[in-house]
C-alpha cells in the first residue's frame, strides 16, 4: 500500500513475466487490512469533499480540478486565461506542488489570487489540503475556483476534492496512449483538453483516437484541442468554465 496517499499497490503487475513466488500464509489478512484501510482513507476524503461541495455551493462558487501529467501546460492554460479575462467572473486559484512556490507566483503575476499548497512526497492534493486551502484563499461568492492538482495522471484521478467538474489536460508531445495507459483518470474526467496543438505537424498524435479511446472508458466526457501559444480553440474552452 502506497503510505503516502492509501493507494492500493499489492497487484503490480509486469508484462510478459512469469514468477513463483511464497507468498506468507497470513497474506490474505493483510491484504484485507489494506483494502480496509483504503476504503477508510477514501470515505473521510469524502466526507470532507462533500462540506467543500456544499459550502462552495451556498456562495454559487464553482470548483475545477485540472489534472495532468507534470509539463501538460496547466499553469500555462490558467496564465492564458486570466490574461485573456474572458470569463466574466473572477478566478482564484489552489497550486498543488511536491515543492517549490513557482506556480502560485506565476498565477499571482497574471492577476489572480493564490494559494500553494507543498504536498512533499505526496502525489496529489486531497480534500482536506483544498479546505485549509480555501479558509486561506476566501474566494469570492459566483467566483471561479480552480484547484490545480500535483503533476501525476495516477493519484488524483482517486480523491474528490469537493469540485463541481474535473478536468485533464494532456499535451500532443505526451502521445496518444495515455487514456488506455490511465484509464481512472480519463474516465473520471468531464473534460479532456488536448494542449499545444501548435505542434502536431511535429509529433506522432492522433486526435481522434485518443478521442475515442476516451470516449470508450467515459462516453459522455468532453474533449477540446487548443493552443495556449497561438490561442487557437482557447474559446471552446472559455465557453466551456462560462457553462459552470
Amino acid at each position: 500500500m502506497c503510505t503516502t496517499c492509501g493507494c492500493a499497490n499489492t497487484d503490480i503487475r509486469v508484462e510478459g513475466e512469469h514468477t513463483h513466488e511464497h507468498r506468507p500464509h497470513h497474506q490474505h489478512e493483510e491484504r484485507t487490512h489494506t483494502v480496509q484501510l483504503e476504503e477508510r482513507i477514501l470515505a473521510k476524503n469524502d466526507e470532507i469533499a462533500q462540506r467543500i461541495r456544499g459550502g462552495l455551493a451556498d456562495q454559487g462558487i464553482a470548483a475545477v480540478n485540472v489534472m495532468s501529467s507534470p509539463g501538460a501546460g496547466k499553469t500555462s492554460l490558467l496564465e492564458r486565461t486570466l490574461r485573456d479575462d474572458r470569463l466574466g467572473r473572477t478566478l482564484s486559484v489552489v497550486e498543488g506542488d511536491q515543492e517549490t512556490a513557482y506556480d502560485a507566483e506565476r498565477i499571482r503575476a497574471a492577476g489572480a489570487r493564490a494559494v500553494q499548497i507543498n504536498t512533499g512526497s505526496g502525489c496529489h492534493l486531497d480534500a482536506a489540503m483544498v479546505q485549509r486551502a480555501l479558509l486561506r484563499l476566501d474566494p469570492e461568492p459566483h467566483s471561479l475556483v480552480v484547484l490545480e492538482n500535483v503533476g501525476n495522471l495516477v493519484c488524483p484521478a482517486l480523491f474528490s476534492l469537493g469540485e463541481q467538474a474535473k478536468v485533464v489536460v494532456i499535451s500532443v508531445t505526451e502521445g496518444d496512449d495515455k487514456p488506455l495507459k490511465y484509464p481512472h483518470m480519463f474516465a473520471a474526467a468531464d473534460l479532456v483538453v488536448i494542449n499545444k496543438t501548435d505542434l502536431l505537424p511535429y509529433v506522432d498524435f492522433d486526435i481522434d483516437r485518443l478521442t475515442a479511446d476516451a470516449r470508450s472508458l467515459n462516453p459522455d466526457v468532453k474533449v477540446l484541442s487548443l493552443s495556449v501559444r497561438d490561442g487557437s480553440g482557447l474559446e471552446a474552452w472559455y465557453e466551456w468554465l462560462r457553462s459552470l
